[in-house]
């Protein structure tokens, strides 16, 4: 049996526009494989929600590979070395990340490997342009978005046209050990994944039928219709991208060629796809953003520490009904539509004063997409630290919000349907609502749904009398 080439599987879990797949396959044999990395991802281990949409998504790669994906566990340090050892493999492919912990192993396997007399060979396959690429003129890295996208990256060379899948694929029959899918344990024994992953088709075939859905229909309102959370504009492909079973140039290139920069729906589309590209850039040239604020004045913040409403925020029920709404759509559907994201996190930064921090952390366990850059970079977005952020005295009004975003509640009554008898005039605030109303819709505050934790008015006040004081200090 002649020595296969090795491909790793990481973020980019699909065949088509493939680059390291794709090259390992003109090589030869090819022995796919992936390894599950919590120990070397240490506090970066994926959270519960995102090893829910792994292990479907692992199931749907190795069925498009005939089950030949190999699964591994453990340090990749300690299996690559035995896994070319066992095949006589002189070749080994994967697509670049960008998390620092990936960035620093990634090149010392490299070096290790190579100077072992393996070809190693890195592509680039989770981007569109390399974080390294879009620079100001000076070369330093860009701090803005706008500037970095519109001459950083659509000035630069044009990203690269999809790959398709080989033709040619020949796969590794040998046996190397490893493990299996189910011996990962991705899966909760509880069973609250089973409605967790209604309504989501995991793996490329999904990707492609999401992608093709909302081209037909949601980016047509696409520029307006993002903000409303009972709308279908959105695209919902942001876990099939952080999961790679799908590439950003395929979803570029399709809406590009479809509709052009010309239509506002797409160039707004494409611009988010931009978004996620600054995201990566910020990460590449800020290795703690997920824990340190961009903007070193924030160390000084006074956040606040409160156990009981940090709780009420994350199971929602902090009583303000647009936030509770997103909140639950989180922890029953793993996703948030990106208008509520925004909502629920100046709510809890802002309005209970909480480390943007813990907002992070929440949303790791509980997204599908819970991307290093992307979750990071918009935690400190609506934190107003991070770059691009928006201004401090900035602050979202859950009331005012739910009802310019969500006026006759459609949204609301979908994860708090203990308020659907109440009329749209109070969806967004039943408390403002008179006793007969209440009574009428057959809610007790206090009883079928709580009292809010803070005034809207007197926190908004607190937040910016404490985001003053950084001008003070500064």
């Amino acid at each position: 049996m002649s020595a296969p080439s090795l491909c790793w599987f990481r973020q980019d879990l699909r065949l088509s526009d493939n680059p390291a797949l794709t090259a390992a396959a003109q090589e030869g044999t090819v022995l796919p494989f992936y390894i599950l990395e919590d120990e070397e991802a240490g506090t970066e281990a994926m959270g519960a929600a995102s090893r829910v949409w792994l292990h479907h998504s692992l199931t749907a790669l190795n069925q498009a590979l005939g089950n030949h994906l190999r699964v591994f566990v453990g340090k990749a340090t300690d299996i690559l070395p035995q896994l070319i050892a066992e095949t006589g493999a002189t070749s080994l492919h994967w697509n670049r990340c960008y998390e620092p912990w990936r960035i620093s192993r990634d090149s010392q396997l490299k070096d290790t490997l190579q100077a072992q007399g393996l070809t190693v060979t890195s592509h680039k396959a989770t981007l569109l342009w390399e974080p390294w690429e879009p620079l100001k003129a000076d070369g330093t890295p860009y701090k803005v978005f706008t500037p970095f996208y519109r001459r950083g990256c659509l000035q630069a060379p044009a990203p690269a046209r999809p790959l398709p899948v080989p033709s040619d694929l020949s796969l590794y029959q040998g046996d190397v050990g490893g493990t299996t899918l189910e011996a990962l344990s991705l899966l909760p024994t509880t069973g609250w994944d089973t409605n967790l992953i209604a309504g989501w088709q995991m793996g490329e075939a999904g990707a492609h039928q999401r992608l093709e859905t909302f081209l037909d229909e949601g980016i047509l309102s696409y520029q307006d219709g993002r903000n409303i959370p009972s709308q279908s504009s959105v695209s919902r492909l942001s876990p099939h991208l952080h999961f790679g079973e799908i590439s950003p140039a395929t979803c570029w290139y399709a809406a590009l060629d479809r509709f052009g920069f010309e239509d506002k729906n797409c160039d707004v589309f494409l611009s988010e796809l931009g978004w996620r590209e600054f995201s990566h850039a910020l990460l590449y040239y800020n290795g703690t953003l997920k824990t340190e604020p961009l903007n070193q004045k924030f160390n000084a913040f006074p956040w606040r520490t409160d156990d009981a409403h940090l709780s009420a925020w994350q199971k929602g029920m902090t009583g303000y009904p647009i936030v509770d709404a997103g909140m639950r759509e989180l922890y029953q559907t793993g996703y948030m539509h990106n208008r509520v994201r925004m909502i629920v996190g100046s709510f809890l930064v802002k309005n209970l004063r909480l480390p943007w921090q813990e907002g992070e952390a929440w949303f790791w366990d509980c997204l599908f997409d819970a991307d290093h850059a992307n979750n990071a970079a918009s935690w400190q977005w609506i934190a107003g630290c991070g770059a691009d952020a928006a201004p401090y005295f900035r602050v979202f009004n859950p009331i005012t919000q739910a009802e310019k975003f969500d006026p006759d509640g459609t949204y609301i009554k979908t994860y708090c349907p203990e308020l659907r008898d109440l009329p749209a005039k109070y969806i967004g605030a039943p408390f403002l609502a008179p006793p007969f109303i209440l009574q009428g819709a057959g809610i007790t505050l206090g009883r079928d749904y709580p009292h809010p934790i803070v005034d809207a008015k007197q926190s908004r006040l607190d937040a910016l009398a404490a985001f003053a004081t950084l001008k003070e200090s500064a």
